[in-house]
């Protein structure tokens, strides 16, 4: 048999082209599924185990391998340390630039990127490719049931003593913005060691408030606040009002002045950053693409839907290519609109500093 009958396409003379055409292609129809198939996804998580990013990353790493192509498999990596920044600077800096690490960033990381709070963060958050937010729970003051504080025009008239974890939290920094932007007159206490134990504060009467918390987190985490009506939200900080709150005023909407409503929308936005899901720098476009469509078929698939309702994961889904101009939108702010956000977030002067309490 002579050499070019080895190959069938090769036998033009004896084979029209449109029956070659027909037979299976030796290379893939899809790459994506090829580079996918037989790896292994991770999924960096910014902290311990335990707690509201832990158990996000954990429900989507059972859930989003089936829908990439190839259907890699998927393993969870915690790198807690630096509030989020070790995660963080891994993902800009060291992890492979191949779509192969997935990692939900700190909600507040652009947000000290726009202002420069932290020299210790080495990643360009506009250089990570967004694959989706995964959630935008509006950040909400509380204050307990018996407090003569009940509603925002309240915390203007009287002085409300509100606890908070430590200096340079967004606990400490949104209520701060209250006082400068909308003229509250909380006084802070600085210290405690999280929000467990300022909710625990509040019970307790030593505190009458707690200075910012997702509204997720209290209908997920702390529910008996809720149902019993034992908390007050008095403000919420948001693009728009939570459907549970519809009668609580945002930020944005009680600032006034140019000012102040230029404050006002920087942290609106850095909030609405929520709980962005991100890849490495340089990820090819196809791989990026094949994630982000991941990301969107998982939040629409019943089995995930059926599982987060069952842990209490408010998913609320933001296409990546929105969060990235979200995100582009915070870190390129103007300077002196970012300067404005410096002032205003400053504690104030009567601010107590205690202890962590146990």
């Amino acid at each position: 048999m002579p050499r070019w009958a080895v190959t069938p396409c090769s036998i033009v003379v004896a084979m029209p082209s449109a029956l070659c055409m027909m037979l299976p292609l030796s290379a893939s129809a899809d790459p994506v599924a090829d580079f996918y198939k037989g790896k292994q996804v991770q999924v960096v998580v910014r902290t311990t185990v335990g707690g509201g990013y832990d158990t996000l990353s954990r429900l989507i790493a059972r859930h989003i391998g089936r829908h990439i192509p190839g259907q890699p498999a998927t393993v969870v990596i915690n790198m807690p340390g630096g509030g989020g920044l070790q995660a963080a600077n891994y993902m800009g800096t060291r992890a492979p630039q191949d779509g192969t690490v997935v990692s939900i960033i700190g909600q507040g990381i652009p947000i000290d990127q726009a202002l420069g709070l932290n020299k210790s963060l080495q990643t360009d958050m506009r250089k990570l490719e967004w694959i989706a937010n995964m959630g935008g729970s509006n950040q909400v003051m509380a204050v307990w049931h018996t407090s003569p504080t009940k509603t925002l025009a309240d915390a203007r008239r009287r002085e409300t003593l509100i606890g908070t974890s430590g200096t340079g939290s967004i606990s400490v920094q949104l209520p701060s913005i209250y006082n400068n932007v909308l003229g509250t007159k909380l006084k802070l206490v600085i210290g405690y060691p999280g929000g467990v134990e300022i909710d625990l504060a509040m019970e307790r009467g030593e505190v009458e408030g707690r200075g910012t918390n997702p509204w997720a987190d209290y209908v997920a985490a702390a529910p008996r606040l809720v149902k019993e009506k034992l908390i007050n939200i008095i403000v919420q900080v948001g693009l728009t009002r939570e459907p549970d709150l519809q009668h609580v005023p945002t930020l944005l909407e009680e600032a006034k002045g140019a000012d102040n409503v230029a404050i006002a929308e920087f942290m609106t936005k850095g909030v609405a950053v929520g709980r962005p899901l991100a890849t490495a720098p340089n990820v090819p476009a196809d791989r990026l693409a094949a994630l982000r469509q991941a990301a969107k078929t998982m939040v629409e698939d019943a089995e995930f839907k059926k599982e987060a309702e069952r842990t209490s994961h408010d998913i609320r889904y933001m296409r990546g290519e929105d969060l990235a101009k979200l995100i582009k939108d915070v870190i390129e702010a103007p300077a002196d609109v970012r300067e404005k956000v410096k002032q205003a977030m400053e504690p104030p002067k009567d601010a107590k500093q205690i202890e962590g309490k146990k």
